[in-house]
């Protein structure tokens, strides 16, 4: 299952925020890149400690990771 647009930027907000507060980068960061910069590459390159839980009407809960 692919991420919603949505999903994508509620997952790199919280991201940036994570590192904001001194969260370790899980890849090598460039002098002068934004914890927003860090944040879409993590997922980009799949290395996004997060994921999203969809639970539906019908009482399914899916956990998508990126």
């Amino acid at each position: 299952m692919d991420l919603t647009r949505f999903e994508k930027t509620r997952l790199i907000s919280a991201r940036s925020f994570q590192l904001s507060l001194g969260a370790p980068p899980l890849l090598k960061t460039e002098k002068g890149e934004s914890m927003l910069d860090i944040a879409r590459r993590e997922l980009t390159e799949k290395k996004i400690p997060l994921a999203v839980v969809r639970s539906f009407p019908s009482g399914e809960v899916t956990k998508v990771t990126p």
